[in-house]
């Protein structure tokens, strides 16, 4: 486990749980089935996010991957940190190529719309869309 998944397991709170399953639609059928959580607000994940700015990226793709929904928001938050805070195209594209290949750990509507207008936006304004057709 990575310290940043340590840190967010600090901050849970187990009460709040029920709500997020709730909010998050996870019961069977419902379009947010199977997703887990440990109770860790957002503005808690965005802490944690800031903190690991420095994270390596293999460590980052480990935590996209999660099956808890909070680690994979805090490591969205922070692919979207490091796309802004990118300097080259390159470290840009690096960041855009992480969350193409991985997008499906993305699967509820908090996590896609925390990194897609803020990563594929700025990426495909002057660039071929049909990537925007394709996940539509």
């Amino acid at each position: 486990m990575h310290n940043l998944q340590i840190e967010l397991r600090k901050l849970a709170k187990p009460e709040k749980i029920p709500i997020y399953k709730n909010f998050f639609k996870t019961g069977k059928g419902e379009y947010g089935e199977g997703d887990e959580f440990i109770g860790v607000t957002v503005p808690d994940s965005r802490k944690v996010a800031k903190a690991n700015i420095d994270i390596l990226y293999e460590d980052l793709v480990h935590i996209i991957k999660s099956r808890i929904h909070e680690d994979r928001l805090c490591a969205l938050i922070i692919l979207v940190y490091k796309f802004e805070k990118a300097k080259t195209e390159q470290e840009k594209k690096r960041a855009v190529d992480i969350y193409i290949q991985y997008h499906l750990y993305g699967n509820n509507w908090d996590l896609v719309d925390t990194v897609s207008d803020k990563i594929l936006g700025p990426w495909l304004i002057n660039r071929d869309k049909s990537l925007l057709y394709e996940y539509a």
